[in-house]
């Protein structure tokens, strides 16, 4: 798979990757990468889907608003530029955007892919990532090491090398929003977890040390619709790392959500 840099067209505010043709399907990334990171599964989507890939504010081809924005902020620049309802996945934060617009804008989400999201996290771990969120400046980006090491394994890849390209490409300024609004929240509310009315398919790795298979599985038990699946030897990165696996699950999942 290689991760190379595709054609943007404007989405509302937004840049996006747009390809395929059917039913759309909206692909929304985590903090500090870039619509690219699912190369993997445009490619694999758009055999039989509209496929609109973007990118957040301040990341890829974005621009930043000024201004603070919180997750709605972010919810409401992607809805405004949906033409019509869509299968809305997200990965890591990309997933508390994509629960939210499944919460806040039903008539938009025929179903919703959770990956890698974080629920109700434990002290520590909330401690830890407030703490990461603490000592960015907004000015200069740090050296993405510390994080490529929580999401692969050493050995240097594909993958990996271009994870490091994206988070020191990405604007600081952005990156320090995105991730404080990412280290703040803690995933959706029981209660508005229940009122999901959509089918939702929650997948994250085994392996994921902070968004957990534990965290999938309770919010799928939440949704009436939700379901878990745990992909082995996987990690955070694994949409990019285990592309095979994770697309198995996105293809069937779309194939029932249109019958």
């Amino acid at each position: 798979m290689t991760w190379t840099t595709r054609q943007r067209s404007e989405v509302g505010a937004l840049a996006a990757i747009t390809t395929g043709a059917g039913p759309d399907v909206l692909m929304i990334h985590g903090v500090g990468l870039r619509a690219e990171a699912w190369n993997a599964q445009m490619d694999a989507l758009a055999v039989d889907h509209r496929v609109v890939a973007v990118d957040l504010p301040g990341h890829g081809h974005s621009p930043l608003p000024a201004g603070d924005l919180d997750l709605a902020a972010y919810t409401d620049a992607i809805a405004a530029g949906m033409t019509g309802p869509a299968m809305v996945m997200g990965h890591s934060m990309g997933a508390m955007i994509a629960l939210d617009l499944a919460i806040r804008y039903p008539h938009l989400v025929t179903g919703v892919v959770a990956l890698n999201a974080i629920y109700q996290r434990s002290t520590a771990a909330k401690q830890a990532v407030r703490a990461r969120a603490a000592s960015l400046d907004g000015v200069t980006m740090a050296d993405p090491s510390g994080t490529l090491d929580r999401w692969f394994d050493p050995s240097p890849s594909p993958e990996r090398q271009a994870c490091a390209t994206w988070l020191q490409e990405v604007n600081p300024a952005a990156y320090r929003m995105a991730y404080d609004i990412f280290a703040r929240e803690d995933g959706p509310a029981p209660a508005k977890l229940a009122d999901v009315a959509c089918p939702a398919l929650f997948l994250t790795g085994q392996d994921e040390p902070n968004s957990t298979p534990d965290m999938s599985r309770a919010m799928a038990g939440i949704v009436p619709q939700g379901r878990a699946q745990i992909i082995e030897n996987a990690a955070h990165m694994m949409p990019m790392t285990h592309a095979d696996e994770v697309n198995a699950h996105l293809r069937r999942f779309a194939t029932e959500i249109r019958r």
